[in-house]
């Protein structure tokens, strides 16, 4: 049996903080996004129950553009969530163009469950660094963050 040693990066990549964000997030998104699988889930399921519970009942139309997911595309999210019935949505009376969405009990429950999972990943992915060095490393992504703006391209 044989055991590869790992590729060393060349520095000039390992000196960029865009690179090492890069390599950081696809490796845990990857790592999450495959949880999500195992019970028929993506990222976008977990993004819109989580702003439902946070934010409350939304406007579509307004949810993708929080989440910057495109409308066709979340129509199917809002489409799969509500037949599983984790979602509910509803005409508004004035308007019957537009849409509301709300979370159920049922969704509540999922989302804790994925959280959780989402946790596992984080302490996966954040193993190198202690409780402190955690919480300046959140702190640091929430200021790069909203020096971002509006989100771009989605999840």
């Amino acid at each position: 049996m044989t055991s590869e040693t790992p590729l060393e990066l060349p520095p000039t990549l390992l000196d960029l903080s865009t690179y090492l964000l890069s390599r950081v997030g696809k490796t845990a998104r990857g790592r999450l996004a495959e949880r999500l699988a195992e019970r028929g889930l993506r990222l976008w399921d977990m993004a819109v129950l989580a702003s439902l519970a946070d934010l409350g009942p939304q406007a579509q139309r307004d949810l993708g553009r929080r989440l910057g997911i495109d409308p066709s595309d979340l129509a199917k999210v809002a489409d799969q969530l509500a037949a599983a019935g984790y979602v509910e949505r509803a005409r508004d009376q004035a308007d019957r163009r537009r849409v509301s969405v709300s979370i159920t009990a049922a969704g509540r429950a999922l989302l804790a469950e994925l959280d959780a999972q989402a946790r596992v990943v984080q302490d996966e992915v954040l193993a190198p660094l202690d409780a402190g060095e955690r919480r300046v490393l959140q702190s640091l992504l929430r200021r790069v963050h909203a020096g971002l703006g509006a989100p771009h391209g989605g999840l």
